[in-house]
């Protein structure tokens, strides 16, 4: 299935200048974005749904990066900070525009 034209343009700013899009993971798996030097991973996860979101959270999760950010519609980050805490993966959910922003933090040891 293709991209819409707006996980495109998220992916992409996303990445940055110099930044990756569809970086390769262990398992098979690829995320959406990577800043140029590797320090942010991004997922964008439109569909709003709990299996979704999920495994966003989960990629999130394998990539290596020290920040990590999950972009969704400003209606789903409830939803999605939710999904990061039950994978177990601290960062950042933001709303597709860049206006909004929740931090969620890492789990406890």
């Amino acid at each position: 299935m293709s991209e819409t034209p707006s996980h495109l343009r998220a992916k992409s700013k996303a990445a940055g200048f110099g930044g990756k899009t569809e970086v390769p993971l262990p398992g098979g798996k690829r995320l959406d974005a990577r800043t140029q030097g590797g320090g942010r991973a991004t997922e964008v996860e439109r569909s709003g749904s709990a299996q979704g979101l999920n495994a966003a959270a989960r990629r999130l999760k394998r990539s290596d990066a020290p920040q990590k950010v999950l972009q969704v519609p400003q209606k789903d980050m409830d939803a999605a900070a939710q999904a990061m805490r039950k994978v177990g993966v601290g960062g950042t959910v933001k709303n597709i525009g860049g206006t909004k922003r929740r931090g969620v933090p890492p789990p406890k040891r």
